[in-house]
């Protein structure tokens, strides 16, 4: 049986409930939802879904670093959002976190609520360096 190891990065916002911010397995990261919350301040500028995409993916940049791999090899993306009229701006503020065809599957769902208020969360699975 291969091990589970818990990855936790302190330059990325500590979990808000019992989980962990991601967990490697088997070759892969399976990154927990990132909310845009601010590691340094514990909060969210919210209402700019452009600003909270930004904020999320550089959260699962720190967690994806803690556990020696980067986004560059997302296998897949999952983004949450109750603002879905906002697509077009998500996309642009996703596609600056990755090169030009070298994106992940993803798929987009608009939700009717998220925590601590926020607009935008995104979850990841990245494979491993």
């Amino acid at each position: 049986m291969t091990t589970l190891t818990r990855i936790a990065s302190a330059a990325a916002p500590a979990a808000i409930g019992p989980y962990a911010q991601a967990v490697a397995h088997a070759g892969m990261l399976y990154c927990s939802g990132s909310l845009p919350v601010d590691p340094a301040t514990g909060s969210i500028d919210a209402g700019d879904p452009a600003a909270e995409v930004r904020q999320c993916l550089t959260n699962l940049t720190a967690v994806c670093a803690e556990a020696g791999t980067d986004l560059s090899r997302a296998v897949r993306t999952t983004i949450y959002t109750t603002r879905l009229s906002e697509f077009a701006a998500i996309n642009v503020a996703y596609a600056e976190f990755f090169s030009d065809g070298e994106v992940p599957a993803r798929t987009t769902i608009e939700v009717a609520g998220l925590p601590m208020g926020a607009t935008v969360e995104i979850d990841a699975i990245v494979a491993l360096a």
